[in-house]
């Protein structure tokens, strides 16, 4: 590349960040949550009491209430929305209305929940999918000795899992979910991902595969988020808190853009 080129290419990064740095900043809130509604769809998964009871209603209530203080313009869940007109659910229009079936999971309990106090028109979903290539990393496991190994890795997450559960049947949901987005929680949640690393030999990379998998799928629905916003938005993000380590590192990471920590406004 000739010296020429490369001040005229400097020039236009320049140029690109000056209109970025001044637009309005887009803030984003990333709540973590645990599955209400149990999807079954975890290593281990959450057994909690029914949020529809009178009392988890009220809590549910407070939880909305204290987010609505961060006056988010957009509130977007986990639900895939890739063939939907901007993203739009349209059971959120029957939620607004009143009408339909409310779910037990987090979507409708405190996206559809938050979205309609504010009275927004609509509620996005940015899921997208993924592998999880969870079979290799075992085999592989098992062909360097280290079955055992991995089994523990997995059963500690079952362990806190359960004692998550524990604390489901006294805990408020709102002190569930501070416990959740704790930033030392969330990267502890994030480690084991990390730690499948140690998992492979030579070309063999079952590990790597897993964790970069599982990268490429958070940053797919990072993707559909920033194509959803508008400068100066603020949204709350409503994701299992799984996915939390990622996409609070893709909101840090994005030009213009501002991480919100939820535990500022969780009751």
């Amino acid at each position: 590349m000739s010296p020429a080129l490369r001040l005229m290419l400097f020039a236009g990064l320049l140029a690109v960040t000056r209109v970025v740095s001044a637009a309005p900043a887009v803030q984003v809130m990333v709540l973590g949550t645990y599955h209400f509604g149990n999807p079954g769809a975890d290593l281990h998964n959450v057994q909690a009491d029914d949020v529809l009871l009178p009392r988890r209603q009220a809590e549910l209530d407070a939880v909305a209430r204290a987010l609505a203080r961060f006056r988010p313009t957009l509130v977007a869940v986990e639900s895939p929305a890739d063939e939907l007109p901007e993203r739009a659910l349209p059971r959120y229009a029957d939620h607004f209305a009143g009408r339909g079936e409310v779910r037990r999971n987090e979507i409708d309990q405190i996206g559809f929940r938050l979205a309609r106090r504010l009275g927004h028109s609509r509620v996005i979903g940015i899921d997208a999918p993924g592998e999880f290539p969870f079979e290799a990393l075992q085999a592989q496991a098992e062909a360097q000795g280290r079955g055992a190994e991995l089994q523990r890795s997995i059963d500690e997450i079952g362990a806190g899992t359960k004692a998550f559960e524990a604390r489901t049947r006294s805990a408020t949901i709102g002190a569930l979910l501070r416990s959740l987005n704790e930033p030392a929680r969330i990267r502890e949640d994030h480690a084991w991902y990390v730690g499948a690393l140690r998992y492979g030999a030579g070309p063999v990379q079952p590990g790597a595969a897993l964790l970069a998998a599982w990268t490429a799928r958070n940053i797919a629905i990072c993707a559909r988020l920033v194509q959803s916003v508008q400068p100066g938005d603020r949204v709350v993000v409503v994701y299992g808190s799984g996915h939390g380590f990622l996409l609070r590192q893709c909101v840090q990471q994005m030009p213009g853009w501002q991480l919100v920590e939820p535990n500022r406004y969780l009751p």
